[in-house]
């Protein structure tokens, strides 16, 4: 999942948003040097990722994408989901529901500069300015997405097949998305549970 299901999948704790946010910029044993709660938000990030990447349906959705990008699939499958996220009636009704969502996220993280990684403090100004959270929520948002990644990864073909890509299997990668959401929103949550029953918070 890319970075608007895991805000969401933070369920509104500050604490647990700031270290599944920046999980991907926390390498080996620096994870060490942030507080139980951050490091939960962290261990949380890696769980999600893992339930995502195995799941069945996931399988399926990058089949589409890994003729033209292999290894690649995976992060482009994450970026998907989060369009499908985005459109989610349930999670986020109308527009204004995801946008006052993505205002929170970004208050709630700026608070929380001071345990930034270098990487994701020089990420989280465009991440801000360019509403990268409700982005998600369009086609447009979702091919300078696939844009980005082109660009950060060294090896990856362009992304103009991607976005080609999206918008023939549109229905197929949705239904991918439904098969598996509601199960990895139990997964999380039931997670984040044992780890605050863990360190005795109720």
């Amino acid at each position: 999942m890319n970075y608007l299901a895991h805000a969401r999948l933070s369920f509104g704790d500050s604490d647990i948003l700031t270290g599944n946010l920046i999980s991907d910029f926390v390498k080996g044993k620096k994870k060490l040097e942030y507080p139980s709660p951050i490091r939960d938000g962290i261990h949380l990030h890696r769980a999600i990722d893992e339930f995502t990447d195995g799941h069945e349906a996931t399988r399926q959705a990058k089949t589409f994408f890994r003729a033209d990008y292999r290894l690649y699939a995976g992060a482009l499958v994450d970026v998907v989901y989060d369009h499908f996220l985005a459109n989610d009636p349930v999670e986020f009704a109308t527009e204004p529901a995801l946008a006052a969502f993505a205002k929170e996220t970004y208050h709630r993280l700026g608070l929380a500069r001071t345990w930034f990684p270098e990487r994701f403090g020089r990420l989280f100004p465009y991440m801000e300015s360019q509403d990268w959270l409700t982005g998600y929520r369009y086609r447009e948002g979702i091919f300078r997405s696939f844009a980005g990644l082109a660009r950060r990864a060294a090896y990856m073909p362009g992304p103009a097949a991607a976005c080609e890509i999206f918008l023939a299997h549109y229905g197929e990668l949705g239904a991918c998305y439904d098969a598996f959401y509601t199960e990895l929103k139990d997964f999380a949550w039931q997670t984040l549970a044992r780890m605050r029953e863990g360190r005795g918070i109720e």
